[in-house]
């Protein structure tokens, strides 16, 4: 998984080696001020040399310059190969779920998913930027030190770094837990955010019912779950952090006497051990950075994984050899299928019928049925377990699923608009339209009347789902946007179900008018809306229960007869 992190370096290897190596230079400015410090206690005071005491005042004054502009350059282009890492990472991910098969956002909540693209992306950057810097500064400053303090005098030296073996080992027994402990907080940030995400979208419904002290409430119980997740990820963090400080406090006090003892018998003088206590301080910057590295570490790393986690999910491929559908004629044809979701029971089982080019065929029948699963398996949404789906005579898994959406439009009961303007909405999935296209895209669909009475016209916002729109207006807009697309093979599922009588009337004239020449799929629940279909198939728990015209399942008085008196009789 490092590898995998360390590959979004590439794009941007030359300013990171650019910000390593003003970090380098960085590291090497803070090993000169304890051996000038030393210079002057050891010579140029005592000897009055003050010529060079200033001269190397000068230097140093210098050196903390330099040191000024390269913090500023380390500070703001650090920050900037971390930011393009983490955008590259989000094109990355929102493309690899563009991918995604229906059964992934089936399984996965959009407020978690939205968790991993946001929070956890932010902490990744902060680690591409930081860890590699601390890490390199750190190591430099510890090797330095070493080097510098053991030209003063080895015993100490070594007494010094002793520690450092306890510090690893002390480290390497809290990692586990800490990454645990992160993971776990991260997993309930995505649950607040799911729970945020269904709330907010779901706002108006709780208003309806006076449900604001539930939702605190749910609200309240995710919050408590993520307090106590980050109370357990501090609680080692604080251990991890307190234990390292405590073994370097203690590490003063070593210091301070075995240096009082080697400077009482003269095995270094005032001056020498001053610059070995300054040193002391560089030798605890990088033991600093590296705690806290070890946090910034497991922040970034856990939700790196959670990142790969969506990475990974296997995503939607076109068969080897598949073949674009063209000159479509529209023949639909299912044969022995069965399906069944991931973890429930059988929704279809040995599905057969024909459905020729230019013809209507109607699905109706009790809901659970399966007639919104075989609207989802036309396009090929879902995989079947069994059996074929034909279009055209050729099997769908032996062409592009591109090709096959494209020779398919949908029109169903629960409308989705883009929180943009009516013309992108309608234009959305017809790239290189002309704006003519889109309007008359709109005339057919008895739309645009209304549209030019708006005062910004085609350019109005529709809000969040459509909001600002009429449920009548909303799906209109899906009928102008399925005009233009002019697909083949038409798709209604239940497109008017949810509107009343008159807008009804209006939307089904729309329909009419789309439904000419199409070969055309319809999921009805008002059975006087199918009347016309060339075949009718009623589909229950069991499968097919009846087929035929409209007439012909009046005069059978099966499930369909009794249906059709049901909504008579209402």
């Amino acid at each position: 998984m490092l590898r995998r992190f360390i590959s979004y370096y590439k794009p941007n290897l030359k300013l990171f080696i650019t910000d390593m190596a003003a970090a380098l230079v960085l590291s090497v400015a803070d090993l000169f001020y304890p051996m000038i410090t030393r210079s002057m206690l050891n010579d140029f005071i005592p000897n009055g040399r003050i010529r060079l005491l200033v001269v190397w005042a000068a230097a140093l004054l210098f050196i903390y310059i330099i040191k000024t502009g390269l913090n500023y350059f380390v500070n703001y282009y650090g920050h900037i190969v971390g930011v393009r890492m983490q955008a590259q990472m989000r094109a990355d991910i929102f493309d690899h779920l563009e991918k995604l098969p229906f059964s992934y956002f089936d399984n996965n909540k959009t407020g978690t998913i939205m968790s991993r693209i946001t929070n956890d992306l932010m902490d990744i950057s902060e680690l591409a930027h930081h860890g590699p810097e601390d890490l390199f500064i750190s190591a430099v400053l510890l090797v330095g030190s070493f080097v510098m303090m053991a030209s003063i005098n080895i015993a100490l030296t070594l007494v010094v770094f002793a520690s450092i073996p306890v510090m690893v080992l002390f480290a390497a027994k809290t990692r586990l837990r800490m990454s645990e402990a992160f993971t776990q907080t991260r997993v309930e940030i995505g649950e607040i955010n799911a729970g945020l995400e269904n709330s907010i979208a779901g706002i108006r419904v709780s208003k309806a019912y006076d449900s604001r002290e539930y939702e605190n409430a749910q609200f309240d119980i995710g919050n408590r779950r993520f307090v106590e997740a980050r109370k357990r990820a501090y609680r080692v963090m604080a251990e991890f952090s307190c234990g390292t400080s405590f073994i370097g406090d203690f590490l003063q006090v070593v210091l301070y006497v075995t240096g009082g003892i080697f400077v009482y018998r003269g095995n270094i003088n005032v001056g020498d051990f001053a610059a070995f206590i300054l040193y002391i301080n560089v030798f605890m910057n990088p033991i600093r950075r590296l705690i806290g590295f070890v946090e910034q570490y497991q922040n970034g790393m856990s939700g790196f994984k959670r990142y790969t986690e969506i990475m990974d999910a296997p995503i939607e491929e076109d068969d080897p050899g598949a073949a674009l559908l063209e000159n479509v004629r529209g023949d639909v044809a299912f044969e022995h299928v069965c399906f069944s979701y991931e973890n429930n029971r059988r929704v279809l089982n040995d599905v057969s019928f024909t459905l020729e080019a230019g013809k209507t065929l109607a699905l109706v029948g009790p809901s659970g049925g399966g007639k919104t699963t075989i609207c989802h398996l036309i396009p090929r949404f879902y995989e079947i377990e069994s059996g074929k789906i034909t279009v055209d005579g050729r099997d769908i898994r032996t062409l592009t699923r591109a090709s096959l959406r494209a020779a398919v439009g949908i029109v169903a009961q629960d409308v989705f608009l883009f929180n943009a303007s009516i013309y992108d909405n309608i234009a959305y999935g017809t790239p290189g339209c002309t704006r003519e296209q889109v309007e008359d895209a709109a005339r057919r669909a008895n739309i645009d009347e209304f549209i030019r009475d708006l005062p910004d016209g085609y350019d109005t916002i529709v809000g969040e789902r459509g909001v600002k729109l009429s449920g009548g207006q909303k799906q209109r807009v899906s009928i102008a946007r399925v005009f233009l697309k002019n697909p083949p093979i038409l798709i209604l599922d239940e497109a008017t179900s949810a509107l009343d009588n008159a807008t009804e009337l209006l939307i089904q004239q729309s329909l009419a008018e789309l439904s000419k020449g199409r070969t055309v799929i319809v999921v009805a629940h008002r059975l006087s809306t199918i009347k016309n279909a060339d075949e009718i198939i009623v589909i229950t728990d069991d499968g097919i229960a009846e087929r035929g015209d409209h007439e012909a399942l009046l005069a059978a008085g099966g499930i369909y007869a009794e249906l059709y008196k049901s909504q008579f009789r209402e």
